[in-house]
Order: C-alpha cells, then sequence, then structure tokens
C-alpha cells in the first residue's frame, strides 16, 4: 500500500504544479504586455498618463529637490521634410533614450505626444546646475543614422518646485513648457520663474501649443 501510495500523491502533486505553472507563467507575460502598453512604442519611454502618475509619486517622495525638464525638437518636420519620416522616428528615439538616460533609475521619463517629451528626476540642488548642463549637451550630439548623421537641436526648459513655489505637477510642467518655449531654438536650457506658472494654458499646456484651441485658463 505504501509502496503505491507515493507515486500516485507525487502524480498528483506533479499534476497539480503543471497548470500552477502554466498560470505563473501567463500571469508573467501578462504583466509584461501590460507594462509594455503604458510604454510609447518608438522611443520606450513612458506614455502621458504613465508619466503623470510616476512623476506625482516622485513629487511626493522627494518635494525639495526633483527638476522638472519639458523637451521639443527644434526644426522637426523640417527633419522629417529632408531625411524622412524614419529619421524623424530615429531623432525622436534618441530623444527618449537621452532623456531616459538623462533621468537615471530613480527618475522618469515620457513622451507627451508627436516630439514633445518630458523628465522628473531628484536631484540635489547643488548638483543641478551641473547635471542640467550635461542633458543640453547630450541633446546637441548628432545622431547616427545610415551612413552619417543626423543634427539634433531640442529646445528645453526646466523647472523646480523651490523656483515656482509649488509641488503641483501641472502648474511645474506649465511653468517649464513655457520656459522652453521662451528659449526655443537658442540652445540653452531656460529655467522657468514663478511669471512662467500664470501664462494663459488649456488644461494645463502653453496657450498656442496644438490642440490648445478650445477655452483659456490662468493661474495655478
Amino acid at each position: 500500500m505504501t509502496t503505491l501510495a507515493l507515486p500516485r500523491k507525487t502524480l498528483h502533486i506533479t499534476a497539480m504544479a503543471v497548470p500552477l505553472a502554466g498560470w505563473t507563467l501567463h500571469t508573467t507575460v501578462l504583466r509584461r504586455r501590460l507594462v509594455q502598453a503604458r510604454r510609447d512604442p518608438l522611443t520606450s519611454t513612458w506614455r502621458r498618463e504613465e508619466f503623470t502618475d510616476r512623476a506625482q509619486r516622485l513629487l511626493k517622495r522627494h518635494p525639495d529637490e526633483v527638476v522638472l525638464i519639458l523637451a521639443d525638437a527644434d526644426h522637426f518636420k523640417q527633419l522629417n521634410d529632408r531625411h524622412g519620416h524614419a529619421a524623424g522616428d530615429t531623432a525622436l528615439a534618441a530623444i527618449g533614450s537621452r532623456l531616459t538616460e538623462w533621468a537615471g533609475r530613480h527618475g522618469v521619463a515620457g513622451r507627451l505626444g508627436g516630439d514633445e517629451f518630458a523628465a522628473l528626476t531628484p536631484i540635489e540642488p547643488r548638483h543641478q546646475k551641473l547635471r542640467l548642463d550635461h542633458l543640453a549637451r547630450l541633446m546637441t550630439r548628432p545622431v547616427p543614422y545610415g551612413d552619417g548623421l543626423l543634427p539634433l537641436t531640442v529646445s528645453l526648459g526646466a523647472a523646480t518646485p523651490a523656483a515656482i513655489g509649488t509641488t503641483d505637477l501641472p502648474t511645474l510642467m506649465r511653468a517649464a513648457d513655457t520656459a522652453m518655449y521662451e528659449g526655443k531654438h537658442t540652445g540653452h536650457i531656460v529655467h522657468a520663474r514663478p511669471d512662467h506658472a500664470h501664462m494663459p494654458n488649456v488644461n494645463g499646456r502653453r496657450q498656442g501649443r496644438p490642440g490648445t484651441t478650445i477655452r483659456t485658463t490662468t493661474g495655478r
């Protein structure tokens, strides 16, 4: 009896383990697919909604030392017209990759739409200038494409809770967006001031941006 019972018990456990293993694999695959769905497929940065969620959590954890960056590719239409859409995609992928590298494993980078990106990362105030200077240089490096290099310039605006006086993410994004456009095509990072947060806006985006023609509000 004992000799027969042992194999039957073993078989029973094995039979139970097979579907459990299959379910674990299915769950892992499903989780990966859900994460991938929250990422932009071209740049591997987070989509707007996921970026916003993660950025807000970072702001709560590091209210005194985060830096928010808004980034826009310069002359992107001309790049597409001259070199083709594949070249434009390569440039966007490079911007996403460089922002992700700059933000590091403790930060977050996202593609907000088109050629518009954002990144937020904790940086001690004494290191912020050095890190921002590094980002400005990083964003001007030509992008390898085919047998040559694509020119790349990116307009950048930076906002910090200390400078703007708030940890409200939409307000910081509005300030950084306005600062970025103030220095468009200059090759320099423009640091947002408190008045940048009060520019006319629609749904948290600077008036005049694509898709901001419905109504205008002001304030935080």
